[in-house]
């Protein structure tokens, strides 16, 4: 037993030591699953040509403020200049946001702005969108089904990012080349 135990012991506190594994395996995660995912949607919130990063299309006020584009029969001229601000600000945190935790420039702000936005992006579905309203969508813990898309996958999401957050991004990250080149040198 006393083998068994220690075998375990040294398997196991080698990957506690490993403390470059979480950040990395988080951060490629991260690329893998949510990077295009975000990046296609705020796309999808520009408007025509290169000034379209200035003059979001209808589509962003949709998606954004879904409420606000119904009572103003879907004219965005009707909005106001708040509405158009927070549209241009959600898209580039879309591009933005996911782009910094990528290549790990500051990271740890990143992921706590990822985490922001999806609580925004998740309050917009639930109230603006009308999915409070469908049970399936919205899940719950604890009820043997993983695959609801608010409670399930996005506490999943939010996890990843907390990982980001508490552990940094890791060796392979713009960070770390920063904290390398900012060390003071011990010079004689």
């Amino acid at each position: 037993m006393y083998a068994l135990i220690s075998l375990h012991d040294a398997v196991f506190g080698r990957l506690e030591r490993a403390s470059w594994l979480l950040p990395t395996l988080a951060r490629f995660l991260f690329a893998a699953l949510f990077l295009f995912y975000f990046w296609v949607s705020g796309a999808t919130k520009l408007g025509d040509g290169f000034l379209g990063l200035f003059s979001p299309s209808f589509n962003a006020y949709a998606q954004i403020f879904p409420k606000a584009m119904e009572a103003a029969n879907y004219d965005a001229a009707e909005l106001s200049i708040f509405h158009t601000l927070v549209v241009l600000a959600g898209t580039y945190a879309e591009f933005l946001l996911p782009l910094l935790i990528v290549i790990g420039l500051f990271s740890r702000l990143a992921a706590l702005g990822m985490i922001g936005f999806i609580a925004v992006q998740t309050l917009t579905d639930l109230y603006g969108h009308g999915v409070i309203n469908e049970a399936a969508s919205v899940g719950a813990w604890f009820d043997k089904m993983p695959d609801a898309i608010i409670m399930d996958q996005r506490a999943l999401w939010i996890f990843l990012l907390l990982v980001i957050v508490f552990k940094g991004a890791g060796p392979i990250s713009v960070d770390r080349v920063l904290a390398n080149n900012a060390e003071p040198k011990n010079e004689l």
